[in-house]
């Protein structure tokens, strides 16, 4: 593949549309012939019945502008502990995107026990599989012990802070606590009162899979060699596990009344992770220096973007998924394993690629915050291991990973024809193209995406064959969860394919690519045997129907997330209801995130009443599978994807971007009078700000970030006026069916709003559904 002129070329100004952006095949917006060009050169201001005139300069107030009103707001959003948490699920949690501990009572004991868990930290074998030869290993726990017996708790883990503060009252007297985790120390001060004193232990786990809860080792697996312990000359604790194939060393270090914790991990090397954790440890220096450094990262972290809607117990919960997020993920940094870094007895102890790691990085995208894009770099980063993935035959031109591998992708992926699950690189990478579609980085779809997508998408082409009917074949692979395998043709597989054809040809227009690919590309689009579907809706595959129940929506994926098909296609709708009708109608299978995906694929239809009835079962503690008291989730072991796929719903009712327009309010649930949101990120790398008052928006503001055009369907009725940052008309045409395209330079600001100029007020709104405080109140 060439560029016309040896290297990537500037495009024109123009919307990537259609599924490449995940919108329908032929995506023109109802009503526009031509919505994917760029308002023509010479349109006047406001032109059509849709814009009014220029009001004079404007600027939003925002009121989140101080530390004292984030404060505030956060504070209103907090956990809260009255009672002793006894199990992971319910007790505060702490991390920094690598380290993270959660807070909970040692089992058996008056004690409170710290976990020591590191996202780094991992076996080495491969031959033994990712559930034992590169999984997640545990490291151990921090253990307080008090004098007495434990009679109540008062804990607050500060959102705004991300620090647990707190008292223990005991029968001999109170310890009064406060911790964090940052820079990859864990750092905890206790003080003591009455007969009350501070003492800790720390106690090393086995560097065994934690899957040994649920199965035995593989045949040949051996235990790693037993941890050893040494102080060093400044008085350092230290704990060296040895590995085959690297090293883990945790050092830690009590002075006065704080105690310092950090876990080094290093591979090849088996001496190196000594080293690390103590120069970690040194660079920490007290508590009160790295507590200065954590607030300023923190503050400015929240600060990025801002929602309020009127139900106080989903609010707080999903400020505190923003708050997970961070304390899990990192750019740079290992990509979530399923429990992100808290890791606990489970039968998934590593990173999984058919839905789980997908799910997980959903939120960052609205939510302002590509700097936790951990999924995006972990593919830019093992683009080799992916090579390496697919059988020796196919690594001069495909790339692939299985269902589950270590945070460096080494997982082999099966060969369509065998039943085997053969897609979930493809669906990874659709993350990665909506982190460059909201910041519309060039260098991540030039170095990332594209390249590993055309190595995805050939890995299919192989196994592509023509039928009888003159459409092409995709021979037996597996729709992931399901427990049919189809003889040919699942929709999983082919939604995938369509989207990675499509993306590719638009990413080749935008990169100023010719690609000698692209004509294959075109055919298989052309010549792609339809998505089967029977009375029911989509099928699972060919011959294959959805005849029992079903968690996961791996045969819905041309609707959500990709959008291929979807509700601007009114031949579509009637296929969509049904489909979604069907999956839900078969009971028994379904878990938290079979929720939360019916939520967003009912958003998707405009219907916000539908979306929250079906979010709130996630909430409601009679299901099988209810969200925990501190927002974290389990089934068999726990599974983090599902909460942070809870607050993607949410997004998904607040604000919507696929198909080349931003849909703003789109399914709010009809009890929700009132929301605001601030610099929400949408494709084309727009900010977008908006207010809604008494069921009605009252106006919105848009930043374009990279110069995109723009397309708006605001919702609003009657006569609209857009306004441009300096208070000139904004230039704009009608695009029918409540869109309006807008010119808008990359770096300037419009205002969209009917009637007379409202206050532009950026503030909380007001509880109106109250309810109780996440953590045991």
């Amino acid at each position: 593949m060439t560029s016309r002129s040896g290297k990537p070329s500037p495009l024109p100004r123009r919307a990537l549309l259609g599924t490449a952006l995940g919108g329908a095949a032929a995506a023109a917006l109802p009503g526009t012939a031509h919505a994917e060009q760029p308002l023509p050169a010479g349109l006047p201001a406001g032109t059509g019945p849709m814009t009014g005139p220029g009001e004079g300069p404007w600027k939003l107030h925002d009121t989140m502008t101080t530390d004292a009103a984030w404060d505030r707001f956060l504070h209103g959003q907090d956990l809260l502990w009255s009672r002793l948490p006894t199990h992971w699920y319910e007790g505060p949690f702490l991390g920094d995107g690598q380290l993270g501990s959660m807070v909970y009572q040692e089992p058996g004991a008056q004690q409170i026990r710290f976990t020591v868990q590191h996202g780094r930290v991992q076996d080495h074998r491969p031959e033994f599989g990712s559930g034992w030869g590169t999984c997640r290993l545990p490291v151990g726990h921090l253990t307080l012990e008090p004098v007495g017996t434990i009679t109540a708790v008062n804990w607050r883990l500060s959102l705004w802070n991300a620090e647990l503060t707190g008292t223990v009252t005991t029968t001999a007297g109170t310890l009064t606590l406060a911790a964090l985790v940052h820079d990859e120390v864990l750092a905890v001060r206790a003080r003591a009162a009455g007969g009350e004193r501070v003492a800790w232990t720390f106690r090393p786990e086995d560097a065994i899979s934690p899957r040994r809860t649920s199965e035995a080792p593989p045949a040949g697996y051996t235990v790693n060699p037993p941890w050893t312990t040494r102080t060093t000359a400044d008085g350092t604790e230290q704990v060296l596990q040895a590995l085959t194939g690297g090293q883990t060393a945790t050092a830690y270090r009590r002075t006065g009344d704080e105690l310092l914790l950090s876990v080094g991990h290093s591979s090849p090397s088996t001496t190196a992770a000594e080293t690390e954790s103590l120069r970690t440890l040194r660079r920490a220096g007290s508590y009160a220096a790295l507590r200065r450094r954590h607030l300023r990262w923190w503050h400015a972290f929240y600060r990025k973007s801002f929602v309020s809607f009127p139900d106080q117990r989903l609010q707080s919960f999903h400020w505190i998924q923003l708050y997970k997020v961070a304390s899990a993920s990192r750019a740079g940094g290992p990509v979530m394993a399923t429990s992100g870094p808290w890791l606990e007895p489970t039968p998934w102890p590593a990173v999984w690629w058919n839905l789980n790691v997908q799910l997980e990085y959903w939120l960052i995208h609205g939510s302002n915050h590509p700097e936790l894009d951990a999924l995006a770099t972990t593919l830019r980063q093992n683009q080799e291991q992916l090579i390496a993935n697919v059988p020796a035959a196919y690594r001069a031109d495909s790339s692939g990973v299985g269902r589950s591998s270590d945070m460096f992708a080494d997982r082999a992926v099966g060969r369509p024809g065998t039943g085997a699950e053969t897609g979930d690189l493809t669906w990874a990478l659709h993350n990665v193209w909506l982190s460059y579609r909201h910041s519309m980085d060039e260098s991540l779809l030039r170095d990332t995406i594209y390249p590993v997508l055309r190595r995805a998408i050939n890995y299919y082409l192989h196994f592509l064959t023509p039928g009888s009917d003159g459409r092409l074949h995709l021979p037996s692979t597996l729709s992931p969860e399901y427990p049919v395998v189809p003889p040919q043709d699942t929709n999983y597989d082919l939604a995938l394919i369509r989207w990675g054809c499509r993306t590719l040809i638009e990413s080749a227009e935008r990169l100023g690519v010719d690609d000698e690919s692209a004509p294959r590309w075109q055919e298989v689009l052309a010549k792609l045997t339809p998505y089967p579907v029977d009375a029911n809706g989509f099928m699972i595959g060919a011959d294959t129907p959805y005849a029992q129940s079903h968690r996961h929506y791996s045969h819905l994926l041309m609707v959500y997330p990709l959008y291929l098909v979807n509700w601007d296609q009114p031949e579509s709708r009637d296929l969509i209801t049904r489909s979604v009708a069907h999956w839900h109608a078969l009971t028994g299978a379904h878990r938290g995130y079979s929720y939360t995906g019916a939520a967003s694929l009912h958003a998707m239809t405009g219907d916000g009443d539908t979306a929250i009835s079906y979010l709130r079962k996630f909430f409601d503690p009679t299901t099988r599978y209810p969200c925990r008291p501190n927002t974290h989730y389990t089934e068999a072991g726990p599974v983090i994807e599902t909460p942070l796929s809870a607050s993607q719903s949410l997004h998904d009712m607040f604000c919507q971007s696929w198909g080349g327009a931003i849909r703003v309010f789109p399914a709010v649930p009809s009890t929700w009078a009132d929301v605001t949101l601030h610099d929400f990120r949408t494709q084309g790398a727009f900010l977008v700000s908006a207010v809604r008052e008494a069921g009605a928006t009252r106006f919105v503001r848009i930043r374009s970030l990279a110069g995109e055009p723009l397309r708006l369907r605001h919702g609003f009725t009657g006569r609209v006026t857009a306004v441009l940052d300096d208070g000139s008309p904004a230039r704009t045409q009608d695009l029918g069916d409540g869109t309006l395209g807008i010119d808008l330079p990359r770096g300037r600001e419009v205002l969209v709003h009917s009637g007379s100029r409202p206050d532009l007020v950026i503030a909380p709104v007001a509880v109106g559904e109250p309810g109780a405080a996440w953590g045991l109140p």
